[in-house]
């Protein structure tokens, strides 16, 4: 193995073959046998993959449970921390996508943003808390502080703005303003755009 910066205790610990890695920080990349351009900052980042190449993990327990998982990015105390093998995620943020075990292609910016999102892919999330209840959630937009927060299994829903469609479990929703959509629990196929837009309905669908 070649072109390798291990930095700290147990730091690429059991690495082999594996090169142009980079591990600084407590068990960094500790299980690392294999892997070839990984980049772990911060205790346990990476600690436990073995044979996954192109993560970059910045943060304590950042992706730390990743074994076989490629081409992940997390910044961020325990964000994407769960992830075994998912691949090509960016997570950026304390707690972010905290829960993905096998998620791909999610985006997730903010404090727990798609925190509990465990195997939902192609998701985008930006603002604190935004999607963070959602698990198996697909295919959805939430742009937001607590935007799409307590979605759990709804899918293709697009939320813009602070608090909207916080409660939907439906699908095929689109809301943009504050608010909107605020109530909607399992109503799908609903458009609402202004402040406050919708804001009472909560089974009813296909409405504009």
């Amino acid at each position: 193995a070649g072109s390798n910066t291990a930095v700290g205790r147990g730091s690429m610990f059991t690495n082999t073959t594996g090169d142009s890695n980079t591990a600084i920080g407590f068990d960094a990349l500790y299980a690392n046998t294999t892997g070839t351009l990984n980049t772990a900052v911060g205790r346990s980042a990476l600690a436990a993959n073995t044979t996954a190449t192109g993560n970059t993990a910045v943060g304590r327990e950042a992706l730390t449970a990743n074994t076989t998982g490629t081409s992940n990015t997390s910044v961020g105390t325990s964000s994407l921390m769960s992830n075994t093998t998912g691949t090509l995620n960016t997570a950026v943020g304390i707690s972010a996508l905290k829960d993905a075990t096998t998620a791909e292609y999610n985006v997730a910016v903010g404090k727990e943003a798609g925190a509990n999102l465990t195997t939902g892919s192609y998701n985008s999330v930006l603002g604190t808390q935004a999607l963070r209840d959602s698990t198996t959630a697909a295919r959805s937009v939430a742009i937001g502080t607590s935007a799409l927060q307590n979605n759990v299994s709804g899918g293709d829903n697009t939320a813009v703005g602070s608090n909207c469609l916080t409660s939907t479990t439906g699908n095929n929703n689109a809301a943009i303003g504050y608010n909107a959509g605020n109530a909607n629990t399992t109503g799908s196929s609903n458009t609402a755009l202004g402040v406050n837009a919708l804001q009472a309905n909560t089974t009813a669908a296909d409405n504009v």
